[in-house]
């Protein structure tokens, strides 16, 4: 059921007091009664980040001053060990057990399954002095990307919620998660990049009767139903006309699946390969001429029949995968989870783990308060959530006054929908009508 300010605001006094208490005592974070205790250090630095990403600790105990906890900077500083990390993540775990939803759009496209599922992830480069605990994947240069931490995200978008945040270290494939093995309602829809393509997995999908769209992977074989394996720039090649629905098999195992497929606009083409070349030539790699030829295609495969989606509602559905990734851009470029000021690795831990909690809380208000993301705009919705949040902070003390605050926010956020464009329309209006003329010509802004 969709969650109402009424709900969320107890939920969040037990988070941030209960809780962030339990979780000091647990990890030894606390051992002994303090000015600055438990709920009163988790609540300092997740709302003094929320409120200013980019706090120094001089902020921070400003705002743990208002909350009667006065601590110096250095007592702050010192306060940034392996248990105050243990603490705010036993905090994290506690808040992504609580999932809160927002009153569901009618948008028909997305009724038609049991929940649409997105996966993704993004990496947040470290300081090296982090690479023991979260090994990166390495650089260039001596020290370039020692450390890393990889976010895993599942957000369901028919309610908006939140699902599963996986941390991985950055050496980690996306694969090797539990959360990209995660099992879905039998009926529902997953959309995932590529770093979650897997054959034998889509396979298992299917039996379990779970819909799936996904790019394809440049190396994997195709055939028709009665036909042999074959390239997949070849098998394009063959295709009559610039755009493809047909049925497949995909790979060594014989995935049955159905692939679409479009000629991309020459200009599109070209910004493809530009990219391609690029990114090739950071890791010192070279391209083929057959990745360089499969940039004039944009391909997806999925096992959803046709009598259920058009090839049109297709596309617009994956459209709806940007989501996820627009999450991850608030995240970094407003919520600062990629950026510190710290350079020792307990503080920068400890700095990850309070900012991921404060993008958690913050994706909790933008729901109950805002409604579903396709709806508004998140970047100006978080905006104007990092501007309540101390005011949340000091009324956490009584439940009527968080209720007060969260109203005040409903009203600011009804500010931020999204306008109806004819040019470049917005997601929901693509799943409102996947067929108009925009779509149909071709909307290439986010390929």
């Amino acid at each position: 059921m969709p969650a109402t300010v009424a709900q969320l605001a107890p939920a969040l006094q037990d988070l941030f007091t209960t809780g962030a208490d339990a979780a000091a005592a647990d990890t030894g974070f606390v051992r002994r009664r303090r000015k600055l205790s438990g709920a009163t250090f988790v609540q300092a630095v997740t709302f003094g980040w929320l409120d200013n990403p980019r706090a120094a600790l001089d902020d921070l105990c400003d705002v743990a001053a208002t909350l009667d906890a006065g601590v110096s900077c250095q007592g702050l500083d010192q306060r940034f060990t392996p248990q105050a990390a243990a603490c705010l993540q036993d905090v994290l775990c506690q808040a992504l057990q609580r999932t809160f939803t927002a009153a569901g759009l009618p948008l028909p496209l997305l009724s038609r399954f049991r929940g649409t599922y997105v996966f993704d992830s993004s990496t947040i480069t470290l300081p090296a002095a982090l690479a023991a605990l979260l090994p990166g994947c390495g650089g260039r240069d001596p020290g370039d990307g020692a450390a890393a931490c990889k976010v895993q995200l599942c957000l369901e978008l028919s309610g908006g919620g939140l699902e599963e945040l996986a941390l991985l270290d950055g050496r980690t494939n996306d694969l090797e998660s539990p959360l990209a093995h995660r099992p879905l309602p039998e009926g529902a829809l997953r959309l995932a990049d590529l770093g979650f393509f897997d054959l034998a997995l889509l396979r298992r999908y299917s039996d379990e009767g779970v819909y799936w769209i996904s790019r394809l992977h440049a190396g994997t074989h195709v055939a028709t139903p009665d036909g042999p394996p074959q390239k997949l720039l070849a098998f394009l090649q063959a295709q009559p006309g610039p755009a493809v629905d047909v049925p497949v098999r995909l790979g060594a195992q014989g995935v049955p699946a159905r692939l679409l497929a479009r000629r991309l606009p020459e200009e599109v083409a070209n910004r493809r390969r530009q990219r391609l070349r690029r990114r090739a030539s950071k890791s010192g790699r070279g391209v083929s001429a057959e990745r360089l030829a499969l940039c004039d295609w944009d391909v997806l495969v999925t096992n959803v029949p046709p009598e259920q989606l058009a090839a049109a509602e297709v596309w617009a559905l994956q459209r709806v995968r940007w989501q996820v990734e627009l999450v991850f851009k608030v995240w970094k470029g407003q919520g600062g989870v990629d950026w510190t000021r710290g350079r020792k690795p307990y503080r920068v831990l400890c700095e990850l783990l309070a900012k991921l909690l404060a993008m958690v809380v913050q994706h909790w208000l933008l729901l109950v308060c805002g409604g579903i993301g396709l709806r508004y705009s998140q970047q100006r919705g978080a905006r104007r959530v990092r501007r309540s949040a101390l005011a949340l902070l000091w009324a956490l003390a009584q439940a009527a006054e968080v209720v007060a605050v969260l109203q005040r926010l409903r009203q600011r956020l009804q500010r931020c929908r999204v306008q109806r464009r004819r040019k470049q329309p917005a997601t929901y209006q693509l799943l409102l009508d996947p067929q108009q003329e925009a779509f149909a010509q071709g909307d290439w802004s986010l390929t």
